[in-house]
């Protein structure tokens, strides 16, 4: 989904998840976040608790940082490939940006399954 991807309507009950990962802590193993130049990447999957009846709208944000004020603040967060049971944290740097930990926040709203609802299979 891109900028101005258009309203999901939602009908029956809503539901919404959320929840708080820490991403990496580089700088303790001077690992390629810490250390490294140019792009880097670090891709984590999260689960739901219970899956959603239709792909929910997933926001992520950084609720922590520790960077190094001695190179430029580079950093973009996504959530992507978002399923009905899942989604994957993404984060990525690149140039001289030195990232020693990341902690995101995240929240999913969806379609919810109600009790009362059958699986036929």
């Amino acid at each position: 989904m891109g900028f101005g991807s258009g309203m999901k309507r939602l009908s029956g009950l809503i539901g919404v998840e959320q929840g708080s990962r820490i991403l990496f802590n580089d700088f303790a193993l001077d690992s390629p976040m810490w250390t490294g130049a140019g792009p880097r990447e670090v891709r984590q999957s999260q689960s739901f608790k219970e899956p959603f009846m239709d792909v929910p709208s997933v926001l992520i944000g950084i609720s922590m940082w520790d960077i190094d004020h001695q190179t430029n603040a580079r950093v973009d967060i996504s959530a992507e490939n978002a399923t009905v049971e899942g989604f994957e944290i993404v984060f990525r740097t690149w140039g001289d940006t030195h990232v020693g930990r990341v902690r995101a926040d995240w929240m999913a709203i969806g379609q919810a399954r109600d009790d009362d609802d059958w699986e036929v299979t």
